[in-house]
């Protein structure tokens, strides 16, 4: 899978020092209390107003992945999806690093089991993706640290990524000798190019936040302290928006890399109609038109 960043004294070795997650999310105001949900063994899940934040919770490990986090992974984004209250998503991760991708120390447990297990872990891995991906919700992800191995996937999985100035970016499989996963594939010669893509997997070489925002695999890059207080403003915004119109968007740009010009028109001609029809069209409109503030409430 890919490589487990080395630690010393509960530092990474060459990933730079970046300011430590809250345990509470900082508010402007009051506002309502999280909504009681599912609890998880290596993730911390909450909703509020609209807003799930899902924060990755293994800092002792690096948030590497292992089997437990594979199918938290999986069960959130079910949790996320399914849920017709949550407006947007906000993943983040808890500790100095987002996310080391595989936890290697875990697959040399596995044994002569360890095809079986990584097949295991993949399946929720890539169903957790495919659902962040496809969920009406837009997704936010803000990376500090590392974003290793799979958790590059993790992050390209965003709408819309932010990254603490001090973050860096590597795919990381082949040095272990490892081929990739999580979609990485997939998803990085559509972002960044197949020669570059190419360069990422087979020399794996370590991108700084600027380099991924230069590359496009960044929304934007911020000052590490402001990497909290920005995502959270952001994944708010986007919880306050118009989530079926959102969701249609979402749709039409991935459906985008595989079909031709007419079908693209064709499906953004029904979408932009049964949103006009619905109750946040109709309300964008009349404010739009009546000088104002639109209200919207996440339904179509």
């Amino acid at each position: 899978m890919e490589e487990q960043l080395a630690e010393n004294g509960g530092r990474t070795a060459d990933a730079a020092v970046v300011h430590a997650w809250p345990m509470t999310t900082p508010t402007a105001g009051p506002t309502p209390g999280p909504t009681p949900g599912p609890t998880f063994e290596t993730i911390r899940y909450e909703v509020s107003d609209g807003l799930a934040i899902v924060t990755l919770d293994r800092p002792e490990a690096a948030n590497s992945i292992n089997l437990a986090m594979g199918r938290d992974l999986k069960d959130v984004a079910i949790a996320c999806d399914e849920d017709p209250s949550v407006r947007a998503v906000l993943l983040r991760a808890n500790g100095k690093l987002f996310c080391a991708g595989g936890d290697l120390p875990s697959f040399v447990a596995f044994g002569d089991q360890i095809g079986v297990q990584l097949k295991r872990l993949t399946t929720d891995l890539h169903a957790a993706l495919s659902r962040f991906i496809r969920m009406r919700a837009p997704m936010v992800v803000a990376v500090q640290g590392a974003a290793a191995g799979a958790g590059l996937p993790l992050a390209m999985a965003g709408d819309l990524v932010l990254a603490g100035r001090s973050a860096s970016f590597t795919m990381a499989y082949t040095a272990a000798g490892l081929s990739p996963d999580g979609g990485s594939t997939y998803l990085l010669p559509r972002l960044v190019g197949m020669r570059r893509a190419q360069e990422l997997t087979l020399t794996n070489r370590r991108l700084s936040a600027e380099e991924a925002y230069e590359w496009q695999l960044l929304t934007k890059v911020v000052d590490d302290d402001a990497l909290a207080d920005e995502s959270l403003a952001l994944a708010r915004r986007l919880a306050d928006g118009p989530t079926e119109a959102f969701a249609s968007a979402k749709r039409l740009l991935w459906g985008s890399l595989g079909d031709t010009i007419e079908v693209q028109m064709e499906l953004e001609a029904r979408e932009i109609a049964a949103n006009a029809r619905g109750i946040d069209g109709s309300e964008g409109i009349a404010a739009f038109t009546g000088k104002r503030k639109p209200v919207y409430t996440g339904r179509r």
